[in-house]
């Protein structure tokens, strides 16, 4: 087993958190517990009314490499760009400067003490892969685990991903905005890094996703992120269609539609990146040719 105190591998991890008091204990004795342990973790309390704020603190008292970050309230929770203005607070201030890779985790998941060494195992193995993650199933009411469906191979889910420094320089960082958890990985297949889940990496989620904006709202946030995105119409008429296998049947697609055609409406900012969106656009139409692409 590695030890914790030598570290094979320098990574850091960065949290945004909102109203996780009674999640983040579960994360934080996860991370604690790794076989080779963060050289840095920065917890961003986007400006949380629970007990979120001393849980940090508590934990950032017991261990120097934990560092707290505290953002005012707002008053209300601000999904995608909020996300981003509090991961963009926690980079700023990282004082590990000399990390191979950074790590994007949210405050409501548990794993095993070696899920960081398994990961690195497979960049290990894949020196172009250049975003990587497990894959996150529910904790259900009645104490069951179900599997939160994922999409594409190539896509790895935003609570939990982990980006190599050369593919993180080449991407620019993180779109600051809904979305980025998406266009991260498309600019990186662009500029020729590949991208994935781990399917046999397992973590815990605690919250269902989207459950603190509720599922219509979530999928609705959905469609507008595929707008923002650039996504071909065509490939989100065919992802509303593939939606109705599954629950809601009929409401989901139409959230999904509602949220995508929404962003034409409103003329919702995209993507400065035409030349990203070309390529997202290529890649859709060549999946509804059934050629060879990066949706698998």
């Amino acid at each position: 087993m590695t030890s914790d105190l030598t570290p094979t591998r320098k990574y850091a991890i960065i949290s945004p958190v909102r109203d996780e008091e009674a999640h983040l204990r579960l994360t934080a004795q996860s991370v604690v517990a790794q076989t080779i342990r963060p050289a840095e973790w920065v917890i961003v309390n986007d400006g949380s009314t629970d007990r979120t704020r001393e849980i940090i603190e508590e934990y950032s008292r017991q261990y120097p490499w934990i560092r707290a970050v505290h953002r005012v309230n707002r008053g209300f929770r601000k999904s995608g760009s909020g996300v981003m203005e509090a991961f963009k607070d926690g980079y700023r201030v990282l004082g590990c400067r000399d990390w191979e890779f950074i790590v994007k985790l949210d405050g409501d998941l548990s794993f095993g003490p070696d899920y960081f060494a398994k990961c690195f195992e497979y960049f290990d193995r894949e020196p172009r892969l250049g975003i990587g993650g497990g894959v996150i199933y529910n904790l259900m009411p009645d104490g069951s685990q179900k599997f939160e469906h994922g999409g594409p191979t190539f896509h790895v889910r935003g609570a939990t991903k982990i980006y190599r420094r050369g593919c993180w320089v080449e991407i620019g960082g993180l779109w600051p905005d809904t979305g980025w958890d998406t266009l991260d990985e498309v600019k990186a297949n662009m500029r020729g890094w590949l991208t994935r889940n781990f399917a046999d990496l397992t973590l815990l989620q605690h919250r269902a996703t989207g459950a603190a904006d509720g599922q219509w709202r979530n999928l609705v946030k959905n469609g507008e992120a595929n707008y923002i995105s650039g996504y071909h119409p065509l490939f989100m008429l065919a992802k509303c269609v593939s939606r109705l296998r599954r629950r809601p049947y009929i409401l989901g697609s139409i959230a999904l539609a509602y949220g995508f055609i929404t962003g034409y409406l409103r003329r919702t900012r995209q993507v400065d990146d035409p030349e990203m969106i070309r390529y997202l656009r290529g890649q859709q139409l060549r999946k509804l040719a059934g050629l060879e692409t990066i949706w698998k």
